[in-house]
């Protein structure tokens, strides 16, 4: 993530996930006891997460970042900070419980990537397990705020079918002006 990235660990952006995007999102979805979140980035969804279920593991590809949130996270037993490329989980089936995937979907390279990443979440998610899942939609001044960095917007409308070729089903995709939510359920 370029500089202007540093923005996604500032206070105002922990209020915003916590009090605006996360609730927004998640509804009254129950993600379990065991948790996976792919891309914390500065880990404001780590710290809601972190309080709200029993475990959660943040798996996070860039390797300051991690480095970044195992500081943060030393001494919090229930968070598990990995460094690894979600795409390419080391995690056996059906391990977790509920999966959460916020505002970082954009920062896959390649649409195959995103799908990719997508399967990898519904094979360690136990059938029925919720995926929740936010970012914001494509514009310019989001686009000029990535100028040297990866954006490759998430199409919200391409997200069921997406979704349901990776492995889930009952998928809901709701929309405002800045962003999507998705909440889906692996398959049985």
């Amino acid at each position: 993530m370029n500089e202007a990235h540093e923005h996604c660990g500032s206070d105002e952006w922990r209020e915003m996930i916590r009090d605006v995007i996360l609730p927004w999102a998640l509804g009254d979805t129950d993600l379990g006891d065991d948790v996976i979140e792919v891309g914390p980035g500065y880990g404001a969804t780590t710290d809601v997460l972190s309080v709200a279920v029993p475990r959660v593991t943040a798996v996070e590809i860039d390797e300051k970042l991690a480095a970044l949130l195992v500081d943060r996270f030393a001494g919090v037993p229930t968070v598990e900070i990995v460094n690894a490329d979600a795409t390419s989980l080391a995690y056996p089936d059906e391990r977790f419980t509920g999966a959460a995937c916020f505002t970082m979907l954009h920062h896959v390279p390649t649409v195959a990537l995103q799908d990719r990443l997508f399967g990898e979440i519904a094979r360690v998610l136990r059938p029925g397990a919720a995926l929740v899942a936010s970012d914001s939609l494509a514009s310019d001044e989001l686009e000029a705020h990535h100028v040297g960095d990866t954006y490759n917007p998430v199409d919200p409308t391409s997200l069921p079918d997406r979704l349901t070729a990776a492995g889930f089903e009952r998928v809901d995709v709701r929309t405002n002006p800045f962003g999507w939510a998705v909440i889906a359920h692996r398959g049985w």
